[in-house]
């Protein structure tokens, strides 16, 4: 048997990346494309926002933006709060995060858990509307005024990019040819950073960008409300770029939450709702390409952040 075990590593922070990428068997129709799902979920706080903010810490510091004693702060949906909650709390940095009760228990209590001090912006009946998320960038602008503070302010980051890449490079390693990949978009963080490694290696490669049917905003519809953590801003991230993708599908978000289920009662693996509208995503990518191509996507974040809500009942 191939031993595939970890050396010892000297910090937590060591622990981030070379996730899995697992072959689905069992929901992929036949005459469909091979589909290949890259576990971030195994990342030290279940997500693969990890890679993002050990970048901006990382790059931060080198260039002298983040110090010793500096508070750092963030508004987020939750993972990457909790990211930057875990990667501080190993480096030394308070962290200040601006978040919503839109957003999972689960997520908003492992920030605090990891020592984050969390502030509250409220939200209309727990969903996420157009204005939520511009409300908390607000809140985080007047903060990061404050003396001591640096704001990795993650939709203007391009730290974040370089995180993004290892996936790219991973699957580069992990499976000899791609013919797509595709992911919702939050920041737009994880397609670009991917979309430009992959096509790099093979410019033919397609890179599909996904996003809430109900706040279709990348396709040219109005911004509405959803309940897709992480995904559907509401505006068009300025990460996002046009070029970097071959086409932008909507998911209907309850596909999505039921493909979710799927993956944890068939398959194996248990992710959140992102996840499961991007599995949803390469499905239909899979049935267009059809045999003899593959299709690559991202588990983002592990279902145990979503047991306190609606998506496994």
């Amino acid at each position: 048997m191939k031993n595939n075990t970890r050396p010892a590593v000297h910090s937590a922070l060591q622990a981030v990346g070379n996730t899995p990428l697992v072959r689905l068997n069992k929901i992929v129709p036949e005459g469909s494309a091979e589909i290949y799902v890259k576990l971030e979920l195994c990342n030290p706080t279940g997500s693969y926002k990890d890679r993002m903010a050990l970048a901006m810490i990382e790059e931060a510091e080198k260039r002298g933006d983040l110090r010793p004693g500096m508070t750092v702060l963030e508004y987020t949906g939750g993972s990457t709060g909790s990211s930057l909650a875990f990667v501080c709390a190993v480096k030394g940095y308070p962290f200040h995060v601006i978040s919503s009760d839109a957003f999972s228990q689960e997520k908003l209590r492992t920030m605090e858990a990891f020592g984050a001090q969390l502030e509250i912006e409220p939200s209309e009946g727990g969903l996420i509307t157009p204005d939520l998320i511009p409300r908390m960038i607000e809140r985080a602008r007047r903060l990061a005024a404050q003396p001591h503070m640096y704001w990795t302010d993650q939709f203007n980051n391009h730290d974040s990019l370089l995180g993004y890449n290892e996936i790219g490079r991973e699957l580069l390693v992990q499976l000899p040819r791609i013919d797509a990949c595709c992911g919702m978009v939050g920041t737009a963080g994880m397609l670009m950073g991917i979309s430009s490694v992959l096509k790099e290696a093979r410019p033919e490669t397609i890179v599909i960008a996904l996003e809430p049917s109900t706040s279709a905003v990348l396709s040219g519809a109005e911004a509405g409300k959803h309940r897709v953590e992480g995904t559907g801003a509401g505006f068009i991230p300025p990460l996002f770029d046009y070029d970097a993708v071959d086409g932008i599908r909507p998911i209907v978000e309850e596909r999505g939450r039921e493909t979710a289920r799927r993956l944890a009662r068939e398959e194996g693996i248990f992710a959140g709702i992102s996840s499961g509208c991007n599995v949803a995503g390469a499905l239909d990518i899979a049935a267009e390409l059809g045999p003899g191509h593959t299709v690559v996507t991202v588990a983002v974040d592990s279902g145990l952040k979503y047991l306190a809500g609606d998506l496994f009942i």
